[in-house]
């Protein structure tokens, strides 16, 4: 009985002395670099591709037009739920990798594919917890089955002990509800047990041995810091014949906070890695919805707009929830359904300087809960493979079978180009006419202006900050073999430019840059 004691004091001792080591030697900033190859500045959310479509266009698309990553939908094994709606990716009955995206080794192989052009892959993780509990059996994606109401998980395996007590969120105020109770039903794992600490991480190693680049947490703010820190700090080193020696995975947090009100706040995870702002989209909304003139955005982006610092986030204009009404923003957020005013908005996102820009892909949908485009039998249908060069200036084709891919309009994969261009150079040469007409450039490097006034003419003659010369703008064409295919903006010696944005044109944007010059 001494010796077992003794034994025991020596694991809890050892565990207690890994802690403290994780603790110091933490260093945030390596979990705040997403990987990208050089020169390439932004990642796409390809929402519910499969994993072989998704190498296709890496090959096809992405890596020609300079997409820096993809984040794909969760690679686990979810719960198979009747009618197959979006969400059920998100309802975990195992760790093993195999979805309607496809198998491990369709996952391994579109890593492979996708780094072989520079495109970054990061996984969509949901470790906060497993299926709802309201089921006596249910089967996974992969054939794996589960007796949530028991809270037997033998997949991973998960047991009782594995989970907090039951309890419902009544109170977003109250930090511990919050983390300690069940998400919407969905039955809340223990993360400060050693043993789920070490399933979570046996699967982040998994997928960092086959060559992503990072991770998407999902529901962090469910989760106490801590055992995030503890989690992250003990996954491996991305692979060095990849990304070098000794770099660590990027993390980009789900914290939903943008009341100020609740419990749990997104400052408290920017030090762990980043942080999904979500406040981003939401103001964004308000602005080219013409709630708020656009003039105040000249000094947007700043703490006293409650945003995060810009090197801690991920930023976007809608997402996979917020598109559907769930989440935070409500009527703010744009989305494809609204077309010109959601390109103006992505088309400021890529021009402005803050944060790392994340645009989305998606599929129609009528109903908030549906899934994917699918047949009869629930498997997904492939969008539509690009056709042509696109880099050599064919256009890009639609994916059609119900996908919208924004991805693939020009207007989104332009500016990716234009951001591309700019890099990190300052923001200067502001102009507004004191409301909804706006223009700045990017240093030397790139010039945007945007007519968000309505019924009204932009015809104005700005400061474009580039050098003399004629530039296509790469909302209306692009410039092929020399020539532009759409409005041509001439530079005059003082950098000086005579814009145009008529109200009733398709686009209320115009940008160009220093490799769009004639």
């Amino acid at each position: 009985m001494n010796n077992r004691n003794f034994l025991t004091k020596l694991v809890v001792a050892g565990l207690l002395l890994l802690q403290v080591h994780l603790a110091l030697s933490y260093d945030s900033a390596a979990y705040k670099d997403p990987h990208y190859v050089d020169g390439r500045t932004t990642m796409v959310h390809l929402f519910e591709w499969r994993f072989k479509d998704i190498a296709d266009e890496c090959e096809r698309f992405l890596g020609p037009m300079g997409f820096a990553g993809v984040q794909v939908s969760p690679i686990n094994e979810n719960l198979v739920i009747p009618g197959r709606p979006w969400y059920e990716r998100y309802q975990p009955l195992s760790y093993k990798i195999i979805t309607r995206s496809g198998n491990e080794n369709d996952f391994a192989e579109m890593v492979k594919r996708c780094n072989n052009v520079g495109v970054r892959i990061y996984v969509d993780a949901v470790i906060n917890h497993m299926t709802m509990g309201d089921q006596a059996t249910a089967v996974g994606t992969g054939g794996s089955t589960a007796e949530p109401a028991k809270r037997l998980f033998p997949g991973v395996p998960y047991g009782p002990n594995d989970f907090n007590a039951p309890c419902t969120i009544a109170n977003y105020g109250n930090g511990t509800e919050v983390r300690d109770c069940d998400l919407s039903g969905l039955q809340d794992l223990n993360q400060g047990k050693e043993y789920v600490r070490a399933k979570i991480v046996e699967f982040f190693n998994r997928a960092i041995d086959h060559g992503i680049a990072g991770l998407r947490i999902d529901a962090a703010k469910h989760m106490w810091p801590a055992d995030l820190e503890n989690i992250y700090g003990r996954t491996k080193n991305l692979r060095s014949d990849i990304f070098g020696e000794n770099k660590r995975p990027f993390i980009f947090q789900e914290v939903i906070d943008v009341s100020g009100t609740e419990g749990v706040r997104k400052s408290q995870y920017n030090h762990l890695g980043d942080v999904i702002e979500f406040s981003f989209g939401i103001q964004i909304g308000r602005f080219f919805r013409g709630w708020e003139d656009l003039s105040h955005l000249q000094h947007w982006g700043f703490s006293d707009r409650g945003l995060l610092p810009s090197n801690d986030v991920v930023v976007m204009v809608d997402n996979h929830d917020n598109q559907r009404g769930h989440g935070a923003g409500g009527d703010a957020i744009l989305n494809y359904k609204h077309p010109r005013l959601y390109k103006m908005a992505i088309a400021f996102m890529l021009a402005h300087p803050y944060g790392h820009t994340r645009v989305m892909s998606s599929f129609d949908f009528s109903d908030p809960s549906q899934g994917p485009p699918a047949d009869s039998e629930g498997n997904i249908i492939s969008p539509d493979s690009i056709t042509g060069d696109v880099a050599a200036g064919a256009d890009a084709n639609a994916c059609g079978h119900g996908w919208v891919c924004e991805h693939r309009w020009s207007q989104i994969y332009g500016m990716v180009g234009f951001r591309n261009v700019v890099q990190n150079e300052t923001l200067i040469n502001w102009w507004s006419n004191g409301q909804n007409q706006i223009a700045f450039s990017r240093g030397n490097r790139g010039f945007a202006a945007f007519n968000g006034q309505y019924g009204v003419d932009l015809k104005q003659e700005l400061q474009t900050g580039l050098p003399a010369g004629d530039y296509c703008d790469v909302i209306s064409g692009r410039k092929v073999n020399g020539k532009c295919t759409g409005k041509t903006v001439k530079v005059n010696n003082d950098g000086k430019a005579y814009i145009e944005i008529l109200k009733d044109e398709a686009d209320g944007v115009l940008a160009i840059h220093a490799k769009t010059k004639l």
